[in-house]
């Protein structure tokens, strides 16, 4: 999926999402552990919001998202509100930096559009490969619970100002994937057109998500559910993990 539209409308389908509240978490997870905060990679970052929050909140941000018309509207805000976050256009999946970060995080269900654990792995280890040794790993998923009983086979109405969407869902239980259409009427003058675009969201359990990581160098310090306080239970919709780099991953290991 390019985002070509959907990056123009994005901003405005996410009010909803409280970015400051995720952000107000990250910072209370993340200083709980570490004393510097230093470089943190914003993986899967789309139009940069949080990016910018995590910034304000003393991070030397880079975020990092394949879309180009996403990060298009990243570098808009960039320089509308003067802010030094770097972004960079890549695949998760091929990750590649100069350096190394102090912690990383993956958030609102962008691993879920990886399309199989072998992508996954091969994220995961790029990661682990540009952490700091003890760097923190924060990442979430909307679970099974979610797919097979919110987003199922669905369909959600988000009614703006300006934009007009209508979101369906079909859940294929035997592939574990949820896809997701898109129709967008956008209102022009006295009359509307319409735009359209899809994309597929996977369903991974807990326990592989975090066998992965333990894979790639990383150990589960905490897992809740969602960004408050409270442990996961058989209803959590989107799980939050706390992971930490413990053991050495080297390039040569990266398939």
């Amino acid at each position: 999926m390019s985002y070509e539209f959907f990056a123009s409308v994005y901003d405005i389908l996410t009010e909803n999402v409280d970015y400051e509240k995720t952000a107000d978490r990250i910072d209370v997870l993340f200083g709980r552990e570490i004393k510097e905060k230093g470089c943190l990679l914003d993986l899967g970052c789309g139009t940069g919001t949080l990016s910018f929050l995590l910034e304000k909140k003393g991070f030397d941000v880079i975020g990092i998202d394949k879309s180009e018309d996403m990060l298009s509207k990243a570098f808009e805000k960039k320089s509308e509100i003067g802010s030094d976050v770097l972004f960079l256009c890549q695949d998760l999946t091929e990750l590649d930096l100069f350096g190394t970060a102090a912690s990383a995080v993956c958030v609102l269900d962008t691993v879920n559009h990886i399309e199989s654990a072998s992508k996954i792995c091969e994220f995961f280890r790029r990661v682990s490969l540009f952490l700091e040794m003890n760097g923190l790993f924060l990442l979430d998923i909307n679970t099974p619970y979610k797919h097979s009983e919110i987003l199922a086979d669905n369909t959600f109405v988000y009614d703006a100002d300006s934009v007009y969407c209508v979101w369906q869902n079909s859940y294929d239980k035997n592939a574990r994937r949820t896809d997701i259409d898109l129709d967008f009427f956008i209102k022009d003058g006295e009359t509307y057109f319409r735009e359209s675009e899809s994309f597929s969201e996977y369903e991974y359990s807990a326990e592989s998500i975090i066998e992965i990581l333990e894979q790639n160098g990383f150990t589960v310090l905490k897992q809740f559910d969602g960004y408050g306080e409270k442990a996961p239970n058989d209803k959590t919709e989107r799980l939050l993990l706390l992971a930490q780099k413990t053991d050495l991953i080297t390039e040569g290991e990266i398939k």
